[in-house]
């Protein structure tokens, strides 16, 4: 877990600035909220229980980073962090997934997590455990050239890599069984293979395998004996409720338009269904029972046949910050092709560099892409960046299929280049519909 102590509102920006280009608004807003679950648990114990978090609702066109900024604020502070569709879930009675499944899957998330964490810990130890049992297999052998000394030697060096040895590994002896539920057995909060676990117990079968490869096993093996899996458990459980949040998208098609039958009666339900869990309920997972009091939800929505105020009362009380996300522009656009970390034409020249294909983009290039980008949008449903994805690919693709061919090579990409591969697209009134 991160220690978040120097994690600033002012700090929490600048990280999502590396990301995220405009929005201001809602970062300070996830800011403060990420900021606030710091200073809670620096409250005295009987204070603490009493300071729930504010939720928040992002509300803007798709492709404007709503779920970006949710899921980069979580990893910032490796909080368990679960993203779902409001409309995979259905009233109950009406086929779909139960809402109590975000819930769950947020649990597992966070258990994982911690395990993960636990392995890393105890990663040393058990590859030293790892390397100990493999000598004494190969001392089992008996071979003559074979001392202690020598093998131990060996090994560190690297030399008996591609020697084969046999080992023995656990298989878990459970029978196939189909479960007929969308969810799974998990939706009932039923540890179905852990319990019919301890009535097949395993058994331990002899496989023949390379140094490397049983190296890698036997750690695996010895890193779960070193874990308390207990502990485990219980600090991923407090993570999942301290920490854990629940980005719930679309929101907004699960409004109800006024009629009182048909799918609009399942939407209206989904409202209900959801409404104690984001308030706060105890939900029942294989782990035991989780509260979701101090779960962070952030709901999300582009709204624009609708608005936030058409969903039920009770649940935009559960909402009380909003934030409303700019549409974006085509000065955005160009800052988003070049300044984020993860930028859209950094990763087109790094995976044509592996090639041996280097390519370079000159800033009229950029600036085309992004007026085509914007006039994309304009013309057609607006789907925010998500139009320079079509764009930059329509731009590379002859380089990326000829590169194999044409390496090694240095590409300059210019407006002129660009408008050769995008224009005629953009000026189709037919075609656009279906590539773009």
């Amino acid at each position: 877990m991160k220690d978040t102590r120097d994690l600033t509102p002012k700090r929490i920006v600048e990280e999502l600035d590396r990301y995220i280009i405009g929005q201001d608004d809602a970062k300070r807003m996830v800011a403060i909220a990420l900021r606030n679950r710091w200073r809670r648990q620096q409250l005295p114990a009987e204070v603490r229980d009493d300071v729930a978090p504010k939720n928040i609702m992002l509300i803007g066109p798709t492709g404007v980073g709503k779920t970006e900024i949710a899921r980069r604020m979580a990893n910032l502070v490796s909080a368990p962090f679960v993203k779902v569709e409001a409309t995979r879930y259905t009233e109950v009675g009406y086929v779909g997934r139960d809402v109590e499944s975000m819930v769950r899957d947020l649990v597992e998330l966070g258990v994982s997590m911690v395990k993960q964490e636990e392995v890393q810990g105890v990663q040393k130890r058990a590859e030293e455990r790892a390397e100990e049992r493999i000598v004494e297999l190969i001392l089992h052998r008996q071979e003559k050239d074979d001392t202690r000394e020598k093998v131990c030697r060996d090994l560190k060096n690297g030399a008996l890599e591609k020697r084969e040895i046999e080992i023995e590994v656990e298989e878990k002896q459970v029978p196939f069984m189909q479960v007929f539920s969308p969810g799974g057995m998990e939706e009932f909060g039923l540890d179905l293979p852990g319990a019919l676990g301890n009535m097949f117990p395993s058994k331990r079968v002899t496989r023949r395998t390379t140094v490397a490869e049983a190296r890698r096993v036997i750690s695996q093996q010895e890193a779960e004996k070193l874990i308390d899996r207990e502990k485990v458990t219980r600090e991923g459980m407090r993570r999942a409720q301290e920490m854990g949040i629940i980005f719930i998208d679309e929101v907004d098609k699960i409004v109800t338009t006024g009629s009182s039958s048909g799918p609009d009666v399942s939407r209206g339900g989904v409202q209900r269904d959801l409404l104690p869990i984001v308030e706060g309920a105890t939900v029942v997972t294989r782990y035991g029972p989780v509260k979701t009091d101090h779960v962070l939800f952030i709901a999300a929505g582009a709204f624009s046949t609708t608005k936030p105020s058409d969903l039920i009362p009770e649940l935009q009380g559960r909402f009380p910050l909003r934030a409303e996300l700019k549409p974006l522009t085509k000065d955005d656009f160009v800052r988003i092709l070049t300044e984020p970390k993860n930028a859209m034409l950094k990763q087109v020249k790094s995976l044509l560099a592996t090639e041996e294909v280097q390519i370079e983009f000159t800033k009229d290039a950029i600036e085309e892409m992004a007026t085509f980008a914007a006039q994309a949008n304009a013309g057609m449903q607006d789907i925010g960046a998500r139009r320079l994805h079509t764009i930059a690919e329509k731009v590379v693709e002859d380089l990326s299929f000829q590169a194999p061919d044409i390496a090694p090579a240095k590409v300059n990409i210019n407006a002129k280049y660009v408008r050769e591969r995008v224009r005629s697209i953009i000026e189709d009134e037919d075609l656009r519909k279906f590539i773009l």
